[in-house]
């Protein structure tokens, strides 16, 4: 991984939002608005001692104590977004993580700077983003891009799940009406004219559905290398 674009990164983040970085020698990073924090157990306090000595944990949904008796009503699932296709932006009532195993673009609203940010994905990135945070997913690639995605608490078919501009347009119509405790204070009338601001503007940003030039070669390369494990004739 480049120093170059862990320190775009490290710039472009929203405050909350969080990328956990896994490069091919199995290195860790965590890059967040106010630093890079590689692997250290010593530093970090949210890695926890694995079963072994040696061996490291960090729990992304749940915690030590889930249990059947104590769950932790979370969703895990796999993602497939098709060849240079996106997802509507959206918000989620809830957090959630997203695994990258391809080259994607996440389009972030940054609230502090009143910005639309666009975070490169590439394979082996898992991107933390906060309850009710903007955003929306990018295929840049020519093959279909598989996603593996951990929420809490909701599903599919949950109405906040994925909240949409003409979602949060019908909400502000009817701010009365509270599906859940932490409505009233979000101001859907804000958060539709933002998702609006997404859906006009990252259309027309490279960056959210182009591969570069080093991101192809390396695509290729990919390819190349899985042949040879597979024992495949090149």
């Amino acid at each position: 991984m480049s120093r170059q674009l862990i320190r775009d990164l490290h710039q472009t983040l929203p405050a909350g939002a969080s990328l956990l970085i896994i490069d091919s020698d199995g290195t860790l990073l965590t890059v967040r608005r106010n630093g890079v924090q590689p692997l250290d157990p010593a530093q970090d306090d949210d890695l926890l001692p694995f079963i072994d000595q040696g061996h490291f944990a960090r729990y992304l949904i749940g915690n030590t104590a889930t249990s059947d008796t104590n769950p932790t009503n979370a969703t895990y699932k796999l993602g497939i977004v098709a060849a240079h296709r996106g997802f509507t932006p959206h918000a989620h009532g809830t957090e959630h993580f997203v695994f990258s195993t391809g080259y994607a673009a996440c389009g972030l609203y940054d609230a502090e700077r009143d910005a639309i940010v666009t975070v490169p994905l590439q394979p082996g990135m898992m991107l933390h983003i906060p309850a009710m945070m903007p955003h929306t997913f990018n295929n840049r690639a020519d093959q279909p891009l598989v996603l593996l995605i951990a929420n809490t608490g909701m599903g599919l078919d949950h109405e906040d799940y994925a909240i949409t501009a003409a979602k949060a347009e019908a909400r502000a119509q009817h701010a009365h009406a509270h599906y859940h405790d932490y409505e009233p204070a979000v101001d859907f009338a804000k958060l539709a004219a933002v998702l609006r601001r997404m859906e006009q503007t990252l259309p027309h940003l490279q960056a959210h559905h182009r591969l570069t030039w080093r991101e192809r070669v390396a695509l290729r390369l990919r390819w190349l290398a899985s042949q040879l494990e597979h024992g495949a004739s090149i």
